[in-house]
C-alpha cells in the first residue's frame, strides 16, 4: 500500500506547448491548404480557356492560314504566300470598304454616343424622365434585319421618306438615300443612331446615378450649374462608364455588317461596303475563301489595335488621375 501511495502521490508531468504552437500547426494546414490550391488552380480556369480557344483561336488560326492559300471551298487549299495580301493594296473596292469603315467608327461614336449622353443628362432630374427616354429606348428591340428592311423600304427612290416630301410640297422629294456613295452610308449610320441611341441613353443613366451626390452637393454650395457643372463635375466623374460605351461603339463600328447588307447589300456598285461586308461578300458570294480570309485577318487586326490603343490610353488616363 506504501509503495502505490507513494506512486500516486508522486507529481505528474505535463508538457505544456509552447505559445503559439496550435496557431502554427493550424497555419501549416492552411499553407498546406493554398498550396493544394494554387497547384490545382489551372484546372479551375481550364473549361474557360479550353471554350476560348476552341471557339476563338483555332477559327482565327484557320483563317490565318486560309489566307495565305487559294482556295475556293471545294477543292484543296493551295499555298499562295502573301499573294492575297498583296491583292488587297491593288484592290479599290477595298479601299472604298476601308473609307466607309472608317465613317462607321465616326458617326457610330459622334451620333449615338453623342446623342445618348445629351438625352441622359436632360432627362435625369426631370419629373417622370423615365417616361421620357422610353420612346428612345424602344427601337433598340429591333434586330439590325428587321431595321434594314424597315428603313430600306422608307429611303428607296420612291419610298415613304421622298412621298411624304413630295406631298408637304417640300425640297428633296426625290433624293437619292441610298443610291450614291458616301451619302448611302452617312443615311444608314443615322437609321443607326435611331436605334443604337437608346441603350447608349440608358448606360449614361446608370453611370450618372452612380455618382455620389457628396461632390455634386458640394459644386453646387460653389455655384457651379449648367455647362460648368457638368464639364468639371458630372463628367469626369462617368468615366468609367464613358470608357465602355466608347468601346462598344468603336467595336460596333469596325464590324458592322447587318444593317448594311439589308439594306444596300454593299452597293450600289460596291459603294456603301464596309470591311465586313467585302469579307462575307468574297467568302459567301464569290467564293474566294483564300482573299476573303484576308479581308477578315485585316478586319480582325485594325479591330484589336484599335481596342488596344483606346483601352492603353484609357488606362494611362486613369493613372494620371
Amino acid at each position: 500500500m506504501s509503495m502505490h501511495k507513494a506512486a500516486t502521490d508522486r507529481p505528474q508531468l505535463t508538457v505544456v506547448p509552447p505559445p503559439g504552437a496550435g496557431r502554427h500547426k493550424a497555419r501549416g494546414r492552411r499553407r498546406k491548404g493554398f498550396a493544394l490550391h494554387g497547384t490545382f488552380r489551372h484546372l479551375y480556369i481550364s473549361p474557360a480557356l479550353l471554350f476560348v480557344a476552341v471557339l476563338l483561336y483555332l477559327p482565327f488560326l484557320w483563317t490565318a492560314y486560309l489566307s495565305l492559300t487559294s482556295y475556293d471551298g471545294l477543292a484543296s487549299p493551295e499555298f499562295s504566300g502573301l499573294d492575297n495580301y498583296r491583292r488587297l493594296f491593288e484592290d479599290d473596292a477595298l479601299l472604298t470598304s476601308i473609307r466607309n469603315t472608317l465613317l462607321w467608327v465616326v458617326g457610330t461614336i459622334v451620333l449615338p454616343v453623342g446623342l445618348g449622353l445629351l438625352v441622359a443628362v436632360l432627362s435625369y432630374d426631370l419629373k417622370r424622365g423615365a417616361w421620357f427616354r422610353l420612346p428612345f429606348l424602344l427601337p433598340y428591340a429591333m434586330s439590325g434585319a428587321g431595321l434594314g428592311v424597315i428603313w430600306g423600304f422608307i429611303l428607296q427612290p420612291d419610298g415613304m421618306a421622298n412621298q411624304i416630301l413630295t406631298l408637304l410640297g417640300m425640297p428633296g422629294g426625290d433624293t437619292a438615300f441610298l443610291q450614291d456613295g458616301p451619302g448611302n452610308t452617312i443615311a444608314m449610320i443615322v437609321v443607326w443612331t435611331w436605334q443604337q441611341l437608346g441603350v447608349n441613353m440608358l448606360l449614361f443613366v446608370v453611370g450618372l446615378q452612380s455618382i455620389p451626390r457628396a461632390p455634386i452637393e458640394a459644386a453646387r454650395i460653389d455655384g457651379a450649374s449648367g455647362w460648368s457643372m457638368f464639364r468639371h463635375v458630372t463628367w469626369p466623374l462617368m468615366r468609367p462608364i464613358t470608357t465602355v460605351v466608347l468601346g462598344l461603339a468603336l467595336v460596333a463600328g469596325l464590324k458592322n455588317f447587318d444593317i448594311v447588307w439589308v439594306m444596300t447589300q454593299g452597293g450600289p456598285g460596291r459603294s456603301s461596303e464596309t470591311l465586313a461586308v467585302t469579307m462575307y461578300r468574297d467568302v459567301f458570294v464569290a467564293n474566294e475563301y483564300g482573299y476573303g480570309s484576308a479581308v477578315a485577318v485585316l478586319l480582325t487586326t485594325i479591330t484589336g489595335l484599335a481596342s488596344y490603343v483606346y483601352l492603353r490610353r484609357q488606362v494611362g488616363r486613369e493613372e494620371l488621375s
